[in-house]
């Protein structure tokens, strides 16, 4: 019996490990430098997504009009739940058609620019309606993903960070169980109108110079389990050797003990 559970339950560490070199690929040597992968892409907001839209001005009277109430000591005491936007009681929420309604400014349509854009769209907006120089500044509550599946701690995580690897990821959900298929990893990611499936391999050294391997805000991680899950209901290896071998163990001593060769 321990014989056919060691036959489908033995997991090689080539299944277990990060960042191999693949035989199938160019070997990657430790010190050897990995540029990154060039990607265009970048974040664009969204309908529904929540931007903090900040104002600085000399005149300290001009910018308080364009502050909800209380707004700066709220972000400043750091208010922000589990895996919320910490701008969700601050900050600007986008409607269904993509704009953000700012005080005096009016409606201010930002989806389907970047940050920056979005930035430079409400900065001609107020240089428009004051004559004195505002300075405005507008950004995203961190790396907000979802992290499903084979993670230690499932869940809506967020990185405060302007950028964050997959690593970082990982590390905040909790370093993926020993049955996760880490060659299946799914990154469920947001295009502009649509989205869009990939699969990445952290058992491949190659994911440092991949596209994937800086994750982006509301990308969701599914990390697949490996077949062997199966068998029993134990999580891990070792609950269940214990269990077979007592199983094994108890049996054997009462054939010993019903045959008289005890």
């Amino acid at each position: 019996m321990v014989v056919v559970f060691f036959s489908v339950s033995c997991i090689s560490n080539k299944r277990l490990t990060y960042l191999q070199n693949l035989p199938e690929n160019q070997y990657i040597d430790l010190d050897e430098f990995i540029p990154y992968a060039q990607v265009e892409y970048k974040y664009i907001l969204q309908p529904f997504d929540i931007v903090d839209i900040d104002f600085a001005s000399s005149n300290e009277e001009l910018t308080k009009a364009f502050e909800f109430q209380g707004s700066r000591a709220m972000r400043g005491g750091g208010m922000m739940g589990g895996g919320g936007d910490i701008f969700y009681f601050t900050g600007y929420s986008i409607d269904q058609e993509g704009y953000v309604l700012l005080p005096k400014l009016g409606r201010i349509h930002i989806a389907g620019l970047t940050e920056e854009e979005a930035r430079l769209r409400v900065q001609e907006a107020i240089n428009a309606y004051f004559k004195e120089d505002v300075f405005v500044k507008l950004r995203t509550g961190g790396i907000r993903f979802t992290a499903l599946g084979e993670f230690n701690s499932s869940g809506t995580k967020v990185i405060m960070k302007n950028r964050a690897t997959i690593f970082d990821a990982l590390a905040l959900a909790g370093e993926s169980n020993i049955l996760a298929r880490k060659n299946k990893l799914f990154i469920i990611r947001q295009y502009d109108g649509g989205t869009k499936i990939h699969q990445i391999n952290l058992n491949d050294r190659q994911l440092l110079a991949s596209p994937y391997f800086f994750i982006q805000p509301n990308d969701i991680l599914y990390l697949e389990p490996m077949k062997i899950r199966q068998i029993g209901n134990a999580d891990n290896f070792s609950a269940s050797l214990g269990l077979i071998v007592s199983i094994t163990t108890s049996i054997l001593l009462i054939v010993a003990l019903a045959t008289g060769n005890l």
